[in-house]
């Protein structure tokens, strides 16, 4: 009988709180599966789809076995984009909130020197990118010695990326010792023989179909000339009038001409490919999780990645090349047991890529007819009337368990020789607070942050005005952020 509860597994009372503050009532089938090999520390191959809770299902175990008291990086996991490193750290955070978890993200194009920074402070666990994180362990910033589990996220798509040398690399340079899990939705056999080279006896899971279940997801088909496939857009989102929806074209090039258009007729959109700096791409993504705007015109770059409530359709504006990005491109909708629709349009000269697609799903994707004139009459009030409907952003999924916590600043850090003990140890002291109540601790030369949680952040704001840490008294103030 499948186990019910988070209650049910070897999980302590800090990474269960932490769930029941984010909503995770009943752990999803990969997460079932995954949870006791991976606390009892068994290398594991999980083959899943897109949308099944896997981050969780890694990241559970991950907070939960990590030791707070050692300084050193227990965990590193791997991620094929800079986008998924940044979701995958703010995941894990949350998961690991009450236990003080502390998670930095490696990725490009963030200066080294910040990164550095943060790997000189106490850092359980690393998510990045394989370049960026081959690059600190070669110059010898991130220390390994202590480094018990690796995880390789979206393993495919490192392998489409061409990061699979980078990733043998970083495994080479891992203590032996350790435990390494493996999560993808599709496995190649470049996959495979990764596995086999690296892993002590892995446990294989394989749930679902690798993310083109159809019933979660209703896959159509439509035919089209490339002269008509603006006017098939605009039709397809008049009958179908989705709440969000992401529509993926092949080029950048593509993306921004295709912004431009939808742009002009004032369609609630927004773009993102790999031409634009990371910082705007963070923003974009941000603001299409908080709902501030209906269309995300994008390039496979934002097909992983990305978790976003409620996406209801997916618009294949261009045929996928790879036959394995018709898979992550449609996993965006139809995620965590909502339903959701996938259409593709293809053009008669594309038969041989739709034919390799369809070979790989396993089905044949059902063809259906263009919207009419009058269906695209009948709808359009509807669609007129939710374009100039008042925007309601949706709320961060994270927002409750943010919600009783206050980050303090404190004017002194290694400089003045404060550790996290110390922090703990003073503010723990006062009536009312217990070591419970302390969050995340970031100690930096000059500087410390404190997350103080369950909403005691007022009162020991109040009382550390007066009160020493280690005989000093320090500035203490509510952080920015």
């Amino acid at each position: 009988m499948s186990k019910q509860s988070f209650k049910d597994y070897a999980i302590s009372e800090e990474i269960i709180r932490a769930l029941d503050s984010l909503g995770y009532e009943t752990p999803t089938s990969v997460q079932q599966e995954v949870l006791p090999a991976a606390l009892a520390r068994q290398d594991l191959v999980v083959k899943s789809q897109t949308g099944s809770g896997k981050t969780a299902a890694f990241g559970i175990p991950v907070c939960e076995l990590a030791d707070w008291n050692e300084n050193k990086p227990q965990a590193l996991v791997l991620t094929p984009t800079r986008e998924l490193a940044v979701q995958v750290k703010e995941d894990l955070t949350h998961i690991g909130r009450f236990k003080r978890i502390k998670v930095a993200a490696l990725y490009g194009k963030q200066p080294f020197t910040i990164q550095t920074a943060e790997l000189k402070q106490r850092t359980h666990v690393i998510v990045g990118t394989p370049g960026r994180v081959l690059d600190h362990i070669q110059r010898g910033t991130l220390v390994l010695d202590r480094l018990a589990c690796l995880v390789i996220d979206e393993a495919d798509e490192m392998l489409n990326m061409g990061f699979i040398e980078q990733v043998e690399a970083i495994i080479q340079a891992l203590p032996g010792s350790r435990v390494t899990m493996l999560f993808s939705a599709t496995l190649p056999r470049d996959v495979e023989s990764l596995c086999q080279k690296y892993m002590n006896n892995p446990v294989h899971i394989e749930l679902e179909a690798a993310g083109v279940t159809t019933d979660q997801i209703q896959h159509s088909l439509i035919e089209v000339k490339d002269a008509d496939k603006w006017p098939l857009l605009q039709a397809v989102t008049i009958v179908e009038n989705p709440d969000s929806c992401m529509i993926f074209c092949r080029t950048k090039e593509q993306v921004d001409q295709l912004f431009i258009r939808m742009a002009a007729l004032d369609y609630s959109c927004d773009k993102i490919h790999g031409g634009l700096e990371q910082e705007v791409r963070f923003e974009v993504m941000n603001a299409f999780r908080r709902g501030q705007f209906r269309y995300l015109i994008a390039t496979d770059v934002a097909a992983r990645g990305i978790d976003i409530d409620n996406i209801s359709l997916v618009i294949n504006y261009d045929l996928p090349m790879e036959k394995e990005s018709y898979v992550h491109r449609t996993g965006r909708t139809g995620r965590a047991g909502k339903q959701g629709k996938a259409i593709t349009f293809a053009t008669p000269h594309e038969g041989k890529f739709l034919a390799d697609i369809e070979r790989y799903i396993g089905f044949a994707i059902p063809v259906m007819k263009a919207p009419s004139r009058e269906q695209v009459a009948l709808r359009e009030p509807a669609f007129e009337a939710k374009s100039h409907a008042r925007t309601t952003l949706k709320k961060d999924k994270n927002e409750q368990i943010n919600a009783g916590i206050m980050k303090l600043n404190f004017n002194g850090g290694k400089k003045k020789k404060l550790r996290a003990v110390d922090f703990v140890g003073t503010i723990a002291r006062i009536e009312g607070v217990t070591a419970e109540d302390i969050g995340i601790i970031t100690i930096q030369d000059n500087v410390s942050y404190v997350d103080i949680l369950n909403g005691k952040g007022p009162l020991v704001l109040e009382v550390m005005q007066t009160t020493n840490i280690k005989g000093k008294l320090l500035k203490v103030r509510k952080a920015l952020k």
